[in-house]
C-alpha cells in the first residue's frame, strides 16, 4: 500500500519531512530535500540514533533538594542527506525555475519514500529527479540513496556533489515546551576522513561522551568521480544514478566506531537491488502478522496501515534504548520515552510481534538499578521508581508535578510485564527479569502507600491527566497499583516461577503484604453520581468554563498557567476512563458508563493519547456514534496535522492507541489467564474487519463479520458474548 502526495506545497516542508520520514528502530531520517531549501524556509534537518544522547544543562531557578538540573537530549548526527545537483551549469532546486509535476510517496511493502520532480529550469532544461529512500530494517545501521538524473529535452553536462556534514545542530522552539527552548550543537567533530573512497566522520557528545561515526560510499552509473563530486554527459531519456550508501554506528553498541563503521560498509558487498529485496521479504513477513482489514472503508486502511508502519519505524530494534514518544521522526519531547511505549504501542505489537515487545520491557529491566536509585533519591526505602521521561533511564523531566510525580508509570510498566506474560508464556523472560521487574514495583507500592481507616491509600501523586496534578488516590494509579501487587503475589507462586522468586528473596510475609494491600486498595466512587472520581478533590472544583474559551486558546497548556488549570474539572485526556479501558473487571458497566459520559464532558483531548481510549470505551459500551468519530480522528491525527504539531514528528502513542482501539474496542479483544476472547461490535459503515493475533507462539487469524444485528467471529456467531479464541480454527 501506498501513501502518497502530489504537488509542491511550500507551507508544508517541516510537516512532510515528518511523513516521509525513513526509519527502522535504530536509525532514523527526516525526509528533507537532499538539495537544501533557500534562506527563509523551515526545516528540521535530522537524522537520530536511538539511544544516543547528550547530557543538556536544565537550570532551576529555586534548585530545592531532588530538583532535576540536567537532561538527556537527543542528538542530530552528521548529516549525510546533502546532494547538489547541476543541470548544464545550473543548479536544481524546486524553488527556482518551476516544478512541472512534483510527488512524494511512501511505499509501505517496499519499505522505501521516493520524491519525484518534473524540473524545468530558469533556462528552460527539463529533467525528471527521481530519489529512493531506505533505512534497512535488515542492515539496521545501513540507510540509502538513490539518486536519479533523467534529461528530456537537452544534451549536456551533469554535475553531483554528494556530502556529509558533522557540524550540525538540534533544532529548537522557545515557544513550544514539547520542544527544546533553543537550538544547541551537541556533537562536535573529531575527525573527517576518507578511506578507499568512503568519506568518514567521527563526531563526540559533549557530555554525555557517546561517538558516532557516519560513513558515506557511493556506486554510480553513467557518472564518473571528479574532484569532489561526480560528472556525466546527459543525453535525452539516459537516466545518470548516484547510489549513496551510508552506514552509521554508535560507542553504545561498538567499542570502535570507526573500525566498526568500515566493517559495516565493506560488508555491502551487494547490489542496492538486493537490499531492496531483502526489505521486502521483512515487510512481507511483518504485513503477514499485523496487517488489519477494514472492509469497506478505503481511507481507513491506509490510516491504519500508516501507523502500524510507523510503529514498526520506531519500534526499538535493540534494548540500548525504549520507544520514544516521537519515534526517530524528530525531536519532539527532546527523544525521551515515556509511559507512550508501554501503554499505546505496546499492545499491538505484543499481538504481533512479540519478539520486539519483549526488547522494549527488557529496556526497562536494563535500567532497574536506576529506578531503584531514583527510589532512594526521592526517599523510598524500597522498591524502584522508573522516571516519568528519559533517554538512558534516569529522570530528565523539569517539572515534577506533571512529570516525575505521574507515578503510574510504575504501573503501566507492570500491567505491559503481565500482558506479555499472558500473551507469550515466555517463563525464561519471566524468570530472568519480569518477576523482578513486578516485585520493584510492588515495594514502592507499598513504601508509597499507607493505611487509613482500613482503606490503603496513594498521596501526592498525579495521574495521566496532567491538568489535574499532586492529588490524593488518583483512581487510575490506585487502580493500577492494586492490579499489580495482586499479579505479583500471584506469579511468585506460579509453577515454574517459584525457583525465580527464591533466589529473589521474596518471602510469605512480603505476598501476604502485597495481597493485603491490594484488597483494601481504595478506589474512589461518588454515589450520588455514580462515577469513580478521578481523585479524593476532583469533583469539589468548578467545571471549566468550556464555552467561554476561544478555539484559539487549545491545548490549553499553552495558554493558561498550569495553577489555573489545576483548580478545575477540566482534563486534557483520559484518565479514570482509561483506568476503565485497561481493568474493566474493576467496577461495573453502569459505572463505567456514567463515568465516560461525564469525564466526557470536561476533556479537551489536548493530548494526542486521549481520543484512542474514549474511542475503545466508547466501542466497549456500545455508543457507536461516538466511537467511529473518534476512531476517524485518531487514525487520521498525522496524516492530517490535526495537532498542528507533526513536524516535530509522530505521535507513536495516537498510532498504537488506533490501533488499540481497533482491537480491544471494536473487536471487543479482551486478555486475562483465561486467554483471549473477543466481543465485537463494528462501526456501521465496516462491513467486516479482519487481523491477526500472535498467541502463544501460534498465529491466528480473525475475521469479523456481520451477523443479522450481531456479529461472528470466523463464522461463529456471538450472539452478544464473547467468543474464546481457543475455540476458533487456527
Amino acid at each position: 500500500m501506498i501513501y502518497s502526495i502530489k504537488g509542491f506545497d511550500k507551507t508544508k516542508l517541516k510537516l512532510h519531512e515528518t511523513l516521509f520520514h525513513n526509519a527502522n528502530g535504530y536509525l532514523g531520517v527526516r525526509s528533507c530535500f537532499e538539495e537544501g531549501y533557500p534562506e527563509g524556509f523551515g526545516t528540521i534537518r535530522g537524522m537520530y540514533v536511538s539511544g544516543v544522547y547528550n547530557i543538556a544543562e536544565m537550570p532551576q531557578a529555586e534548585p530545592l533538594y531532588g530538583f532535576v538540573d540536567k537532561k538527556q537530549a537527543v542528538v542530530n548526527i552528521a548529516d549525510a542527506q546533502g546532494i547538489e545537483l547541476y543541470i548544464d551549469g545550473e543548479r536544481f532546486s524546486p524553488f527556482d525555475g518551476e516544478a512541472l509535476e512534483f510527488e512524494r510517496a511512501l511505499d509501505m511493502e517496499a519499505g522505501v519514500t521516493c520524491r519525484r520532480i518534473h524540473w524545468r529550469s530558469p533556462r528552460g532544461k527539463e529533467a525528471e529527479v527521481l530519489i529512493k529512500r531506505m533505512a534497512s530494517f535488515v542492515k539496521p545501521s545501513l540507510f540509502t540513496i538513490e539518486y536519479c538524473v533523467t534529461p528530456l529535452n537537452f544534451s549536456g553536462e551533469i554535475r553531483v556533489i554528494s556530502g556529509l556534514n558533522g557540524h550540525v545542530t538540534n533544532h529548537g522552539n522557545p515557544g513550544d515546551p514539547r520542544v527544546a527552548s533553543e537550538r544547541r550543537r551537541h556533537m562536535d567533530v573529531q575527525d573527517e576522513l576518507v578511506i578507499d573512497g568512503v568519506d568518514y566522520v567521527v563526531s563526540a557528545t559533549s557530555r554525555s561522551g557517546i561517538k558516532v561515526c557516519v560513513g558515506a560510499g557511493h556506486k554510480t552509473r553513467g557518472l564518473a568521480r571528479s574532484g569532489p563530486g561526480f560528472i556525466g554527459i546527459a543525453k535525452p531519456g539516459v537516466a545518470l544514478v548516484l547510489e549513496k550508501y551510508v552506514v552509521v554506528v554508535d560507542s553504545r553498541r561498538h567499542k570502535d566506531v570507526l573500525k566498526a563503521a568500515q566493517k559495516e560498509m565493506q560488508a555491502l558487498k551487494s547490489e542496492l537491488s538486493s537490499h531492496y529485496d531483502a526489505q521486502k521479504a521483512y515487510l512481507a513477513d511483518f504485513w503477514e502478522r499485523s496487517a488489519m482489514e477494514i472492509e469497506g472503508n478505503g481511507d481507513l486502511n491506509l490510516a491504519m496501515r500508516f501507523n502500524l508502519y510507523q510503529l514498526l519505524q520506531s519500534a526499538p530494534e535493540d534494548s540500548v534504548c525504549g520507544m520514544a514518544a516521537k519515534g526517530l521522526s524528530g525531536e519532539g519531547y527532546e527523544g525521551h520515552c515515556f509511559w507512550d511505549g508501554e501503554m499505546f504501542a505496546f499492545p499491538a505489537l505484543l499481538l504481533t510481534q512479540p519478539e520486539i515487545a519483549r526488547k522494549m520491557l527488557m529496556f526497562r529491566y536494563n535500567t532497574l538499578n536506576a529506578a531503584i536509585e531514583n527510589a532512594r533519591f526521592i526517599g523510598h526505602k524500597n522498591g524502584a521508581l522508573f522516571p516519568w521521561r528519559t533517554i538512558n533511564g534516569t529522570e530528565c523531566s523539569g517539572y515534577y508535578p506533571s512529570g516525575a510525580a505521574q507515578y503510574h508509570i510504575n504501573g503501566d510498566i507492570g500491567y505491559a510485564v503481565v500482558q506479555y506474560w499472558l500473551v507469550s508464556g515466555d517463563v525464561e523472560f519471566m524468570q530472568n527479569a519480569g518477576l523482578e521487574l513486578l516485585l520493584q514495583i510492588s515495594r514502592l507500592w507499598l513504601d508509597t502507600g499507607h493505611y487509613h481507616n482500613g482503606r490503603f491509600m496513594i498521596n501526592g501523586v498525579t495521574g495521566p491527566d496532567e491538568y489535574t496534578c499532586m492529588v490524593n488516590n488518583n483512581y487510575y494509579t490506585n487502580a493500577l497499583a492494586k492490579h499489580n501487587m495482586r499479579w505479583t503475589a500471584k506469579l511468585a507462586e506460579t509453577a515454574g516461577l517459584a525457583s525465580a522468586a527464591e533466589s529473589l528473596g521474596i518471602r510469605g510475609e512480603e505476598l501476604k503484604a502485597f495481597r493485603q494491600a491490594a484488597e483494601a486498595m481504595y478506589l474512589p466512587y461518588d454515589k450520588n453520581l455514580g462515577i469513580n472520581p478521578q481523585d479524593d478533590s476532583f469533583l469539589q472544583k468548578p467545571v471549566w468554563d468550556f464555552g467561554n474559551t476561544p478555539p484559539s486558546h487549545y491545548p490549553l497548556l499553552l495558554h493558561y498557567h498550569p495553577m489555573h488549570l489545576y483548580r478545575f474539572q477540566v482534563c486534557k485526556q483520559a484518565d479514570v476512563v482509561m483506568a476503565h479501558f485497561i481493568l474493566e473487571d474493576e467496577q461495573s458497566r453502569e459505572t463505567m458508563e456514567k463515568s465516560f459520559l461525564y469525564y466526557e464532558k470536561v476533556t479537551t483531548h489536548d493530548s494526542s493519547l486521549s481520543k484512542p481510549i474514549f474511542c475503545a470505551v466508547a466501542a466497549k459500551l456500545g455508543v457507536m456514534n461516538k466511537a467511529t468519530g473518534y476512531f476517524k480522528d485518531s487514525a487520521n491525527l498525522d496524516l492530517r496535522d490535526s495537532h498542528g504539531n507533526t513536524s516535530d514528528g509522530i505521535h507513536t502513542a495516537n498510532m498504537g492507541g488506533t490501533c488499540m482501539a481497533a482491537l480491544f474496542g471494536f473487536a471487543g479483544l479482551r486478555i486475562n489467564d483465561e486467554g483471549i476472547s473477543l466481543e465485537p461490535r463494528l462501526p456501521p459503515d465496516w462491513q467486516g474487519f479482519t487481523f491477526r493475533i500472535m498467541y502463544r507462539g501460534e498465529l491466528r487469524e480473525v475475521r469479523i463479520t456481520r451477523d443479522g444485528k450481531g456479529c461472528a467471529v470466523n463464522g461463529v456467531k456471538t450472539d452478544g458474548g464473547r467468543v474464546s479464541l481457543r475455540h476458533l480454527s487456527p
